[in-house]
């Protein structure tokens, strides 16, 4: 600070002397310095959540899944054969394509930008999908990517929580015999013990933290699931929604697809849903007849889960989904819709921030790619983290 007020004033000594020297033309004639640049020069400090005026806890289901090609020319659930994607996208498999494109869920320029949208938009955190520690099919890259994503989340000072997709992780396809998929579950509360749950980011319910499961399925009974869950203590294990009695006795039920929820039905603590809309692409590219289609109703649809879930003086809610293009319950923003979902969401948090904002976002994660290694481009990320969206423009202004 003191070098720019330094040169400063050396400006104005000479601006003085060029005057006095009949630079102006005039010697009676008031003379107006120059303005100076804009340095932002100061420090953004610590990432911060921007203030709601909803008491409820908002959250988002991530897949953490998509892979981009390397030199296999891999598109990991973009395309549902996982082949190349072709220039025409016709294999692309969704209704929907994001604004930044088909993206790699390892790529910390897309984590940061999502997180960063995610902020904007009210969510207090993600929860992340996750297949456990087996390394079956393409397990392991999920898990790797797992651990990018809550690094991500934890940079912008948000909450994580995980859902352990027990249908898909300890199928029978994965695991024929019934106590291979036991232990393997039991292993993987061992990690998420160990690993997720003593992270401060990680969010919790009453003091204790909170395991979503969608399932059970394949494990059912009490006596599986005490045997599979023991390793977690205390946390608070949260069922998909009519899957208590698979269970045995958890903490509560989470509502998934479903366009007219009654909580007054649930068992235990209930986590309110908020569905965009579905529309999945199963029965187009040969995997099924599909589900059955909600249509986005140009996002009423939306608005009248989220209000459902306030109307039932939820305190969790969980957006399903962000980025699951495949079903077509995707928030996330596309060429299709845009920022609709995030503008919504803004509105019903309360949250002082507009579209604009989403706008500078995609503004900085463009130069973000272009000029990786700039300094003055994690500094405007900071900046964006700590709410300070005025001071990340104008650097954002100075790399485009």
């Amino acid at each position: 600070m003191r070098k720019n007020m330094f040169l400063y004033t050396i400006l104005l000594s000479a601006c003085s002397l060029w005057a006095a020297c009949g630079g102006s033309g005039s010697s009676d004639e008031p003379v107006t310095p120059p303005t100076p640049p804009v340095i932002v020069d100061e420090e953004p400090g610590a990432p911060v959540q921007p203030a709601k005026s909803v008491s409820m806890k908002l959250y988002a289901h991530y897949m953490p899944w998509f892979v981009k090609p390397t030199a296999a020319g891999v598109w990991n659930h973009w395309t549902m054969s996982a082949n190349a994607l072709k220039s025409d996208k016709s294999n692309l498999a969704s209704h929907y394509e994001p604004l930044t494109g088909a993206y790699a869920s390892d790529d910390e320029a897309i984590l940061d930008y999502q997180c960063l949208l995610m902020k904007y938009a009210g969510l207090d955190g993600v929860i992340i999908d996750y297949m456990g520690e087996s390394g079956k099919n393409d397990f392991g890259t999920i898990a790797a990517n797992t651990k990018k994503m809550v690094s991500a989340i934890t940079k912008a000072g948000m909450e994580f929580a995980l859902c352990y997709d027990e249908q898909t992780a300890l199928a029978t396809g994965v695991f024929p015999q019934a106590d291979d998929a036991k232990d393997q579950g039991r292993t993987d509360m061992r990690f998420i013990k160990s690993n997720y749950m003593n992270k401060d980011s990680y969010a919790k319910h009453n003091n204790k933290p909170v395991l979503l499961m969608f399932g059970p399925a394949r494990m059912t009974g009490a006596a599986n699931w005490e045997y599979i869950t023991n390793p977690l203590g205390d946390a608070e294990v949260v069922v998909l929604n009519g899957h208590t009695s698979n269970y045995g006795n958890p903490a509560g039920e989470f509502l998934w697809v479903n366009p007219t929820p009654d909580y007054s039905k649930f068992q235990g603590w209930a986590i309110g849903g908020a569905m965009p809309g579905f529309w999945d692409v199963y029965k187009q590219f040969g995997q099924g007849n599909g589900y059955t289609t909600y249509d986005r109703e140009n996002g009423a649809l939306f608005k009248r889960q989220l209000e459902a879930a306030k109307s039932a003086g939820l305190n969790w809610l969980q957006v399903s989904t962000w980025n699951d293009y495949g079903e077509g319950t995707t928030i996330e923003p596309t060429t299709q819709y845009k920022y609709q979902y995030l503008t919504l969401l803004q509105t019903f948090s309360g949250v002082d921030c507009t579209e604009a904002h989403l706008a500078l976002i995609q503004r900085w994660y463009q130069v973000r790619k272009s000029k990786p290694n700039d300094a003055q481009v994690a500094k405007a990320y900071a900046f964006l983290a700590a709410m300070q969206p005025a001071k990340a423009e104008e650097i954002i202004k100075t790399l485009e």
